[in-house]
This record gives structure tokens, C-alpha cells and sequence, in this order.
């Protein structure tokens, strides 16, 4: 169970205020083990410091040099600063080998935003250009961290604007979990220049520390250990062997390696080619791209993709049609390339199904299904040589139906998303989930099923309105992904349209939590009003929700359980008292729930509060609070920060224990 205090400080080892900081001796196998260890968390912290000029690629390899070199080569007596006063979750415990390791990186960091040169003769350092150093290298091929979403982009971009001392104090603070103090003292034995104006900056670049902030931190946008490859300029590189080879070479291989020039040519984006067996080659045509005929879904015994028609009003632009085919075989190093987790981005097996070619938003949309996977192909709509870069973006769509797929995203422009809509739908409306007393408002559905634009929430920086697409009943939500989710309400093992008061208004004070869903494939999402309960000291009803999200791969489900408490703004989001990754719990498997957490009455006493679903016969509590009661509520009289582990009885006499 999750509980909403702060537990009491405890001393991890030497603590140092800001006026000084302990001696420690540290051996080489020490660092060494902090280095393995926590590998990953010092290459990122390497990463978001190294400058922003640097490019990606050349971020990511210098991180990895930096934290590989910040080994000593023997034992070290040195004075380490910000050894914290308290273990936080999910961080690190900052023993002396790795606060040694942390600050040569961080120095080393600091360093490649100015390089220096000392000059023996002179006694002194002076400063030099930055040049791009010779080592390390990956030949062939550019590595760069997976992309994120808009709230992602919008930190890089705040950091990319604070000087190399800030980015590292912004980082110190969020990421490590330092104080203000230890921050200070960190940076002072990094040599970072005007520390008191480094802190101000950062601490006024973004959110304070501990928020949102830390979790856009650790996401992979900026982990320089989860990596996309991409090759480099394979032309340029195929022009220098040429040239260092020797004359015969040069003549029996250029006829094999020299490519028209100007422009991107017939395949647009695309790499040059690499395969020539006739499956491949058969895939690349669009004369061979298949297309169901109008009207076969009225027919049809299983009403999914396969049985959509081809839309647009360039479906036989063969030259688009090959574009789109040759990129996707091939991602050329200027494409954009997306891919929900867990779907595979190789090259379709065989000609896939058209579901669209046409303009959306100043764009030319493909969109193309093998079966398996969509995949969608844009570029400007002037053309590949138009300016703006081609994108390519997967989803998985295996065993979808005609209730989790009744539409696909054509284009995002102007933060609103343009649809496709299944070709059976009559009915296009508009639903603020945070107003679940307004009614829906019509949403144009041309004649090709293309809708209007709908204002999106999945890059909205703040939560005053979600608008989900309702589609012939069903209601949908885009979660900045290629498929919107499907939204449903009520128990597990038999979930509906969230059309009822009670359901609507479950909504209205979970649709703000959905955030945390963005990126993860999601294929529905189920909200579930399990219990009422009555609060103790005359405290109101409480209502307790069970929201779980699941995936198109299957794995990597995502449970939270919430309370909605009375009083306060109208429609409030609840309370997250608990989550859960990857487990059954408000499932098909286990539709049962079990909840609690830590509330303060208005007169100020603390209670435990817990409640279960109906299946439930007796709640308990142990640990550091003790109690129990029959049926599926439970209140119990606690102190501010206390602990407790819950469990509960089933009707069949089955044990369970608290979504945690």
C-alpha cells in the first residue's frame, strides 16, 4: 500500500552540512562497483550535462566515455561532498565509491562545456575551440536515445538553454535527490563557476524537484543506454572507400556503388537498397499493395482492418505508394521513425493492405496494414524534396475488432489530431471527459471517414479539459500513439461504455491521471467504481476506483488504484494511493480490488482507511497498524507516517493482498 507521508530521515553514513564535507577513503574496487552498479544513472547524468551542441549522437558516445574514464587508477583519499542524510526511492544510496565516481564524472562533464588546455611552459590553461574529438567512434552507424513525447521535448529544450553549471544543478536536484546544500557543495568540488547563479537558474527552469520533473528525467529520451541505430550517410561513406582504393579498384567499383544525384530520387526518404529476392521486391511495388473492395465489411465475419477500404484521394499516386513502401523497408537517417513498444519496425513480409493515401494538415498520409502491424508514411504534401522531414511511425494491431479499433490518427497539427474512422461509423462526436454533465458536441465525418480536428490532451502541458472521441457509442482517447485507446468503465470481467452518471463522474476525476499512459501501447482503458465508504469523524463518502490499462502486446499492463474524497474543486482528480505494473489485480484473471491509505480527519486525527470489492468477506491490517473487520471496509485509528501491509478474505475463502 502506498501512503501518502514522508517517512523520517535516516542517516546513510558521514554527512557533511555546506561548511564542509568528511574525509573518505575510497579504494579502486570500491569505485569500481559504484561504477558497474549505477552505471546507467551516471551515464545519464553525463548525458543531460555534456552540452547540448554536441548533437545526440555524439552526447551519447562522449557520456560513455566520460563515466568509463571517471575510474581512478588507484586508491583515493579524497574529501566527497553531499554524502545524503536519507534514502529516497528509486535513487541510488550514496556510498563513498560512488560519490567519487559521480563528482569526476560531473567534473568531466563541466569540463567538455569549455575545453582547456594546459600549456606546461606557460604554468597555466587557456581555453580552445571545441573540436570534435577523435575517439570514441561507432563507425557506420549513429546511436541517439529513443524519443519522447512534448513534455520531454519541452525540459530538453529548458535545459538545453541553462549553462552547463545549472543543467548540472537542475540534475543534481532532481535526479540524485540532493539538497540544496549538497547540491552546492557537489558542484563547488566539481569547479563549476558562479555556483550561487547556477542554483538560481535551475531553480528557476522548471518545476521544483521530486515532481514530474524527476520522472521525465528517467525517462528514455535522455538514457544514453537505450539506444536507436541508424546508419550514417551510406553515400558519403561509399564515396570515401572509393577514394581509398587503389585506380583498378576504383573503376570495378564504382559502376557498383555510384547512385544518381539531386534529390532524394524515386524512393524518396529511403535508404539505399540492400535486398533482391523477389519476396522483398514484391513488397517494395506499389502495382502489388492490396485493397478491399468497397463494402466488404458489411459482409465480413470478423469486422478489422482487413476489411477496410482503401480512402483518399491518392490511392494510385504510385509514385507516393512507392515512397511509402521503400521507406518503411528502408528508413533512410532523416526519417522520423515511432513505434509503439513491442512492435517490430522490419519490413512488411509481403505487399501490405492500403488503408489510405490522401493530404491531412499540409501532409501526404499513407497509412498501410500487414496484418499484423499499421503503419503510417508522411511527408510534406509538396512532394519528398518539400521542406520538413518524412516520418514513419508502427502500432500493433493484432486481434483487433470493431469495438478497440474504429480509428486511426492521420495527422497531428496545431496540438489537435485528425482521424480516420472505421468505415462503418455513422456517428462522429466530442466528449469532455472532465464534464461529464456536458453534452457531446458533433464532430464533422467526411465522406471518405476522415473526421475534423480534435483538440488533443496527449500534449497538453496542463489538465483543464480531455477531449475523447466518441465514435457510434464507443468512447476513445488519444494517447499520443497511432491507435487511440478505448475507454470503459465497470468490472472487470465485464466492462462497458462509461455512459452512466456514476460512471461519467468516476471519469471526470480520473481522465488527468491517464498522463502517465502516454508511449505504452495502450489498447483500453478501464475505470471501476469499486467501493463506497463511509470516512470516519463524519467525513463524508468516499469513492474508491480502480483504473487499469492494458497493452496491445498483453504484457505491461498498468493498475493504480485511487480515493475520491469529498469537498474541494468540483470533479477533482482522486488520490493515487497505489500502482502496479505487469501484475492481474482489477483484471479479468483477479476482478477483485483492494485498497487503502493514510487520512487526516478535520479535527486531526489520522485514520487507516481500506476498502475492497464486493467479493471481499473480511479486510485486515498488519505491520505498523493493526486491525480487522468483517465485510470489505475498513477504518482504523493510525498515526502520521505509520506503515501496514493490507490483505483480505474472497467468498471462496482465497487470501489477496492491497494493490501496492
Amino acid at each position: 500500500m502506498e501512503q501518502q507521508q514522508a517517512t523520517a530521515a535516516r542517516p546513510d553514513g558521514p554527512r557533511t552540512g555546506a561548511g564542509g564535507a568528511p574525509a573518505a577513503f575510497v579504494g579502486v574496487d570500491q569505485a569500481e562497483a559504484a561504477l558497474v552498479e549505477h552505471y546507467p544513472r551516471l551515464t545519464r547524468l553525463a548525458y543531460l550535462v555534456l552540452p547540448p551542441t554536441l548533437g545526440r549522437n555524439r552526447r551519447v558516445l562522449t557520456a560513455h566515455s566520460v563515466v568509463q574514464r571517471a575510474l581512478p587508477r588507484k586508491d583515493t583519499p579524497a574529501q566527497l561532498p553531499a554524502l545524503p542524510s536519507q534514502r529516497r526511492p528509486g535513487r541510488p544510496i550514496t556510498d563513498p565509491g560512488y560519490a567519487l565516481v559521480r563528482l569526476r564524472v560531473l567534473r568531466a562533464a563541466l569540463a567538455a562545456e569549455h575545453p582547456r588546455v594546459r600549456l606546461p611552459l606557460l604554468r597555466r590553461e587557456v581555453p580552445v575551440p571545441p573540436m570534435p574529438p577523435l575517439l570514441p567512434q561507432v563507425w557506420g552507424l549513429r546511436l541517439f536515445p529513443r524519443s519522447g513525447g512534448m513534455d520531454e521535448l519541452t525540459l530538453y529544450r529548458a535545459l538545453s538553454a541553462l549553462p552547463a553549471p545549472a543543467r548540472a544543478a537542475y540534475v543534481l536536484r532532481a535526479l540524485e535527490g540532493l539538497g540544496e546544500a549538497d547540491v552546492r557543495a557537489v558542484l563547488e568540488a566539481a569547479g563549476a563557476e558562479d555556483v550561487p547563479r547556477a542554483l538560481a537558474a535551475a531553480a528557476g527552469a522548471a518545476p521544483a524537484a521530486g515532481g514530474r520533473d524527476r520522472a521525465l528525467l528517467e525517462s528514455a529520451e535522455f538514457d544514453p543506454c537505450s539506444l536507436q541505430a541508424r546508419p550514417t550517410d551510406l553515400l558519403r561513406r561509399r564515396r570515401h572507400a572509393r577514394a581509398a582504393l587503389t585506380g583498378a579498384a576504383v573503376l570495378v567499383c564504382g559502376a557498383l556503388l555510384a547512385l544518381p544525384g539531386g534529390g532524394r530520387g524515386p524512393d524518396g526518404a529511403a535508404a539505399p537498397p540492400y535486398a533482391e529476392n523477389a519476396a522483398a521486391q514484391a513488397a517494395l511495388d506499389p502495382a502489388q499493395v492490396t485493397r478491399a473492395a468497397a463494402g466488404t465489411w458489411r459482409n465480413a465475419t470478423r469486422r478489422d482492418l482487413s476489411a477496410w477500404p482503401a480512402r483518399g484521394d491518392r490511392t494510385h499516386d504510385r509514385a507516393l505508394l512507392r515512397r511509402a513502401l521503400a521507406v518503411w523497408a528502408r528508413p533512410g537517417p532523416d526519417v522520423q521513425v515511432s513505434a509503439t513498444p513491442g512492435t517490430a519496425q522490419g519490413p512488411a513480409a509481403g505487399p501490405p493492405q492500403l488503408l489510405y493515401a490522401g493530404v491531412a494538415d499540409r501532409a501526404a498520409v499513407v497509412l498501410l496494414y500487414d496484418g499484423l502491424r499499421v503503419v503510417r508514411y508522411a511527408e510534406p504534401a509538396d512532394g519528398p524534396d518539400g521542406p520538413g522531414v518524412a516520418a514513419l511511425d508502427f502500432a500493433r494491431t493484432d486481434g483487433a475488432d470493431d469495438t478497440s479499433l474504429t480509428a486511426l490518427v492521420l495527422s497531428r497539427a496545431d496540438s489537435n489530431v485528425r482521424y480516420l474512422a472505421a468505415p462503418w461509423t455513422e456517428h462522429a462526436e466530442l466528449a469532455d471527459l472532465l464534464d461529464p454533465t456536458g453534452a457531446a458536441r458533433p464532430l464533422p465525418l467526411g465522406e471518405d471517414g476522415t473526421t475534423g480536428p480534435v483538440p488533443t490532451p496527449a500534449r497538453a502541458t496542463t489538465c483543464t479539459a480531455w477531449q475523447a472521441l466518441r465514435l457510434d457509442g464507443g468512447l476513445y482517447t488519444d494517447l499520443g500513439e497511432l491507435l487511440p485507446a478505448r475507454l470503459t468503465s465497470g468490472p472487470p470481467d465485464r466492462p462497458g461504455t462509461p455512459d452512466g452518471p456514476q460512471a461519467r463522474t468516476a471519469w471526470a476525476r480520473t481522465a488527468c491521471h491517464l498522463g502517465g499512459l502516454r508511449g505504452q501501447g495502450v489498447r483500453t482503458v478501464n475505470s471501476w467504481a469499486f467501493a463506497q465508504q463511509q470516512l470516519p469523524a463524519g467525513g463524508g463518502t468516499a469513492t474508491w476506483v480502480c483504473t487499469r490499462a492494458e497493452t496491445w502486446r498483453g504484457a505491461g499492463s498498468r493498475t493504480f488504484a485511487q480515493v475520491q474524497t469529498p469537498g474541494g474543486q468540483r470533479y477533482a482528480a482522486g488520490t493515487v494511493v497505489a500502482r502496479s505494473e505487469g501484475g492481474p489485480g482489477c483484471g479479468p484473471r483477479e476482478p477483485w480490488a483492494l485498497a487503502g491509505v493514510l487520512w487526516k480527519a478535520s479535527g486531526g486525527q489520522w485514520w487507516l482507511v481500506a476498502a475492497g470489492s464486493g467479493q471481499l468477506t473480511e479486510v485486515g491490517a498488519s505491520g505498523g497498524i493493526t486491525g480487522r473487520a468483517a465485510g470489505s471496509q475498513l477504518a482504523v485509528p493510525a498515526t502520521a507516517g505509520a506503515r501496514a501491509e493490507l490483505s483480505g478474505r474472497l467468498r471462496s475463502g482465497g487470501r489477496v493482498t492491497g494493490l501496492r
